[in-house]
């Protein structure tokens, strides 16, 4: 155990402070899971929401004092964090995306350490359901879409079609292919005859974007689906009704928090603090439904 870790778990249980940045973020599910994981493991930490788009990021960092243990980062900070790690783990670098930050050190020798747990969140839930064989079918060309790549390289998958809208903003994503190690065969939107042969389908686009395409998902197929609110999307509502297996964005959002959780505390999450993670996901995702209901 590295010194920076045994220093995490020795004072695991004082109060520190964690938080997640983005821009909007006052929809992020980050606080809710994180605060649910620091209750059942007794962690007197703290953990907010802080507004903050790529000009405010560096002051942002600087700014967070010896307590802060770690930031989580949502859009538009994945590829801007980069350049700001006095280190980047291998994976971060492969993807050319981070979604955590985790602090190391105190006053003069503190050290910002960026990582990547979204790879992680979304390999363990597509084992968790069986895994893959066959074609994959990415949709988008984003910093998700990118960790989706590393995704389909830790299943053992070297070859995955990209569908996207714009093929000349899909430089980064080729680029991270390259040195994840994945060929790439870029296809124009929608890509229905993509999304139709596919084995596993990876939706990164925003909201709306895939509703059209659920005519092309079938039976046998997984689909993950990497939004959450509102949920279920027309997209993923179509493959349960063709008899596919789903997996939802609340998957991946709770088991990359739960990494992070792990990296910062250095203490090992049990199968009952992810669960209590999920269920309190899942309990504010039905009182916003019920919100926009009503």
């Amino acid at each position: 155990m590295s010194d920076a870790v045994s220093h995490r778990v020795d004072d695991v249980h004082t109060n520190r402070r964690a938080a997640v940045l983005g821009a909007p973020i006052a929809h992020s599910l980050s606080p809710v899971l994180h605060r649910a994981a620091y209750a059942e493991l007794g962690l007197s930490w703290t953990y907010e929401a802080i507004e903050c788009d790529t000009g405010r990021l560096p002051d942002v960092l600087d700014s967070a004092d010896d307590a802060f243990v770690g930031l989580s980062l949502t859009m538009p900070l994945k590829r801007a964090v980069l350049p700001l790690g006095d280190e980047l783990s291998p994976l971060a670098v492969a993807v050319g995306a981070a979604n955590t930050v985790t602090f190391e050190g105190v006053g003069p020798f503190r050290r910002r350490r960026v990582d990547n747990t979204d790879v992680g969140g979304m390999t363990g839930a597509i084992r968790d359901v069986g895994g893959i064989e066959g074609p994959v079918a990415i949709l988008g060309a984003g910093g998700t879409a990118a960790a989706a790549l590393a995704v389909v390289r830790e299943l053992g998958v070297d070859q995955a079609d990209v569908v996207v809208r714009d093929r000349s903003r899909a430089f980064q994503l080729l680029a991270a292919a390259d040195r994840i190690g994945v060929a790439v065969s870029l296809a124009d939107w929608p890509g229905a005859d993509v999304v139709a042969r596919a084995a596993l389908v990876i939706s990164t686009v925003p909201a709306g974007a895939a509703d059209s395409l659920g005519g092309a998902i079938r039976a046998g197929q997984l689909l993950f689906d990497v939004l959450y609110d509102p949920w279920p999307t027309p997209l993923a509502r179509a493959a349960e009704a063709a008899g596919a297996r789903v997996i939802g964005g609340l998957e991946l959002v709770v088991r990359q928090a739960a990494l992070q959780i792990e990296i910062w505390s250095g203490l090992r999450l049990s199968g009952a603090t992810v669960g209590a993670m999920r269920a309190a996901g899942e309990a504010v995702l039905r009182e916003r439904a019920s919100g926009s209901a009503g």
